[in-house]
C-alpha cells in the first residue's frame, strides 16, 4: 500500500486552511457598504435594449460588413467605458438592412443612452457666435451673439479649457480649404449682419430646418438661420451628420445655446486617446486629450489663432453629430499634442465626453430606431424558476445519498454546502472585481455542478466499498479509494473544465455565462474533494464507531457484501484470513 502523502497525514490542518479560507471569501462578501448579492444579467433583472439603425456616412452607397464590425466594436467599447457588465451588441441582418442591437442590463445610466445616440463624425470647430438656444429669448432679438457670460450659462457649453490648439491662420477655414466667412475673425462682423433679415424673413428661410444647418459659405442666407434656428424645438437636439468642410449653425447637445462655427480644424480621427480623471486641484473632473502627430499640429495651430481672439471666439466646439458637446475657452497655444479640458463636470459628464472622444467617429450613420425598457419581472419569474429547479435537484441529490450512503451521504451533503459557499462568494466577488453577471444560463451552469459535484463523492464512496470487499480496513480502504478515485475525479473534471473554456471561447452571449460558472464550479468542486472531502472521510476512517459496521455508517457486511468488515485493530492474522476469505468468494 503507497504512504499517505503528508498532506493526508494531517487532515485536520487541512481543514482548518480550508475553514480560513471560506471565513476570509465570506468576510470579504459581507464587507460593509458593498453589494453582498450577486450582479444579475440582462434576462434576469430587465434593462434597456437600444435598436440603431446605420446608414452611409456620406448619404449615399452600400455598408459593408466590415464598417458593421468596426461599428459594433466602437459601440461595445463605448458601453464598456461606463463599466457596464455583460452587455451585448449584435446585429440583425447584413449590409444596408442590418440594424445594430444594444442590450444593457439593469437601470442604464442616461449617460449611456446618450453615448449610443450620438454617433456620426467629431469635429473640432471654431466658434464664430453663440446665442441662446431659442430666437425668442434672444436679446433684442438680435441675432449677434451675446457676451462671453451666455456662453459660460451652460457649465457643459463652456468649461474652461487649458487644452490648446493652434488654428490655421483664420479659424480654421484656411485649414480646410474651406471659403472664408464673410464675417471678421476678430469678431467685430459677428452675425451682426445678419439681423437685417426681419424676423419673419429669417423665420421663413429656416422654416423646418434642424441642425446641424449647414452651408458652404457664411452669407447673409446661411446668417438668417442661424438667426431663426430654435434650439428647443421638437427634434432639434438630435442632430445627424456634418460636413466637416462647411460652416454649420447648431445647438449645444441639451438645447440650451445655439452656435455658429467655422469649419472643422481638426477632426476627430486625429484623436490618439482620451481620458477623465479628477483635476489636478483635486477638485471636480477633466478630460485629458492626446492627439496624433498631425492632429497634434493642427490642434497647436488652431488654438494658437482662437487665444488672440476676443470671447465668444476664443472658444473651440467639439462636435458630434453635428451637435456641440463642449466649448472650452483657449487661453494659450497648446503644443506637443496634448490637451486638458476642464469644467463643472461630475464623473459621469467627465466619462462620457472621454467616451465621446475617444470613440466618436464611426463608418457610419447610425439612427436610433427605438429604446425599450425590458422588464424584470419576466426575468425574476425565470429565476425563481431556476432556484426551484435547483433546489427540487438538490433536494433529490441529497435523498438519495443519504438513503444510499448513509453517513458517507451525509460527509456528500456538507461538501455540497461547502461548495455553495464558496461559489456563491465567488460569483459575487468577481461581480464587484470584473463585473461579472449571472444570468438566467450561469444558474444553469451551477445547478448542472451539482451532479458534477455530486458524481465525485459517488466515484470515491464506491472505490471505498470495493476496498473493503477486498479485505481491507477502514483506513486501508480510505486510502487506496482515494488513490484511485482521485485519479477518476481529476479526469472528469478535466473534461468539464476543458468543455467550458472551449465553450467559453467560442460563443457570445449568455452562453459564455454558462461556460463561465460551469468551469467556476469545477474547479470548485476540484479543491472541495481535495481539501473537505478526503480529509473528512481520513478522519471518520480513523473512528472506531463509524468503522463499527453499524448499519448507520454505510460501511456495514450486509450492504457491502461481505461476511464482516475488519478492524484497524484486528490481528494481522485476522487481517490475512479475511482477505484471504474475500478473494476465495
Amino acid at each position: 500500500m503507497a504512504a499517505p502523502t503528508q498532506a493526508s497525514a494531517r487532515p485536520g490542518r487541512t481543514l482548518v486552511i480550508l475553514g480560513l479560507v471560506i471565513l476570509g471569501l465570506v468576510v470579504w462578501t459581507l464587507w460593509p457598504g458593498q453589494s453582498h448579492t450577486p450582479k444579475l444579467g440582462l434576462d434576469l433583472r430587465g434593462g434597456t435594449q437600444v435598436i440603431l439603425t446605420p446608414t452611409s456616412a456620406d448619404g449615399g452607397g452600400a455598408i459593408t460588413d466590415d464598417q458593421l464590425k468596426q461599428t459594433v466594436e466602437i459601440i461595445r467599447q463605448r458601453v464598456d467605458g461606463f463599466g457596464v457588465a455583460e452587455s451585448e451588441v449584435t446585429t440583425q441582418g447584413s449590409g444596408s438592412n442590418a440594424t445594430i442591437v444594444v442590450s444593457i442590463p439593469g437601470v442604464t445610466n442616461q449617460a449611456v443612452l446618450d453615448s449610443l445616440a450620438t454617433t456620426a463624425k467629431l469635429d473640432f470647430r471654431p466658434v464664430l457666435a453663440i446665442d441662446f438656444g431659442s430666437p425668442q429669448v434672444a436679446p433684442s432679438g438680435s441675432p449677434s451673439p451675446s457676451p462671453s457670460s451666455s456662453a459660460s450659462g451652460s457649465s457643459s457649453a463652456s468649461p474652461s479649457a487649458s487644452a490648446s490648439a493652434s488654428p490655421s491662420a483664420s479659424p480654421s477655414a484656411s485649414a480646410n480649404g474651406a471659403p472664408l466667412p464673410q464675417t471678421a475673425a476678430s469678431g467685430s462682423a459677428t452675425p451682426t449682419a445678419s439681423a437685417s433679415p426681419s424676423p419673419s424673413a429669417s423665420g421663413t428661410a429656416a422654416a423646418g430646418d434642424l441642425p446641424p444647418i449647414q452651408s458652404a459659405t457664411n452669407d447673409a442666407a446661411f446668417q438668417a438661420k442661424y438667426v431663426a434656428l430654435d434650439c428647443l424645438a421638437p427634434g432639434a437636439t438630435q442632430g445627424g451628420p456634418a460636413d466637416p468642410k462647411k460652416f454649420i449653425a447648431t445647438c449645444q447637445d441639451d438645447g440650451s445655446l445655439k452656435y455658429l462655427l467655422d469649419p472643422a480644424a481638426v477632426e476627430g480621427t486625429e484623436i490618439a486617446s482620451a481620458q477623465a480623471t479628477i483635476a489636478q486641484q483635486g477638485v471636480g473632473w477633466e478630460v485629458q486629450l492626446t492627439f496624433t502627430p498631425d492632429g497634434a499640429t493642427q490642434f497647436a495651430e488652431v488654438t494658437g489663432q482662437l487665444a488672440q481672439n476676443p470671447s465668444p471666439q476664443n472658444q473651440f466646439a467639439i462636435t458630434l453629430d453635428g451637435l456641440v458637446q463642449s466649448a472650452p475657452y483657449v487661453s494659450q497655444a497648446i503644443l506637443g499634442g496634448n490637451a486638458v479640458i476642464t469644467g463643472s463636470f461630475t464623473a459621469e459628464e467627465a466619462k462620457a465626453l472621454a467616451n465621446v472622444l475617444k470613440y466618436g467617429s464611426l463608418p457610419v450613420a447610425l439612427k436610433v430606431s427605438s429604446v425599450e425598457q425590458l422588464s424584470p419581472t419576466l426575468g425574476q419569474d425565470q429565476l425563481d424558476a431556476g432556484l426551484i429547479a435547483g433546489a427540487l435537484g438538490l433536494l433529490l441529490v441529497v435523498v438519495y445519498l443519504c438513503l444510499y450512503y448513509r453517513a458517507l451521504g451525509l460527509v456528500a451533503v456538507a461538501s455540497l454546502l461547502v461548495a455553495a459557499v464558496i461559489t456563491y462568494t465567488l460569483i459575487v466577488i468577481l461581480g464587484r472585481q470584473i463585473g461579472f453577471t449571472l444570468s438566467l444560463a450561469g444558474v444553469a451552469g451551477v445547478i448542472v455542478a451539482i451532479g458534477i459535484t455530486a458524481d465525485s463523492f459517488v466515484v470515491y464512496f464506491e472505490r471505498i466499498r470495493d476496498e473493503i470487499r477486498e479485505g481491507r480496513t477502514h483506513r486501508q480502504a480510505g486510502d487506496l479509494g482515494w488513490i484511485r478515485a482521485r485519479r477518476t475525479i481529476l479526469a472528469a473534471d478535466f473534461v468539464s473544465l476543458l468543455a467550458a473554456v472551449v465553450l467559453y471561447f467560442l460563443s457570445v452571449g449568455s452562453v459564455r455565462g454558462f461556460a463561465f460558472t460551469l468551469g467556476l464550479t469545477t474547479l470548485v468542486d476540484v479543491a472541495v474533494a481535495f481539501l473537505f472531502t478526503r480529509p473528512l472521510v481520513q478522519i471518520l476512517m480513523r473512528n472506531k464507531a463509524f468503522t463499527s459496521g453499524k448499519p448507520w455508517t454505510g460501511l456495514s457486511p450486509d450492504r457491502l457484501g461481505v461476511k464482516q468488515t475488519i478492524s484497524d485493530d484486528a490481528p494481522r492474522q485476522t487481517l490475512a484470513a479475511s482477505r484471504a476469505a474475500s478473494k476465495e468468494s
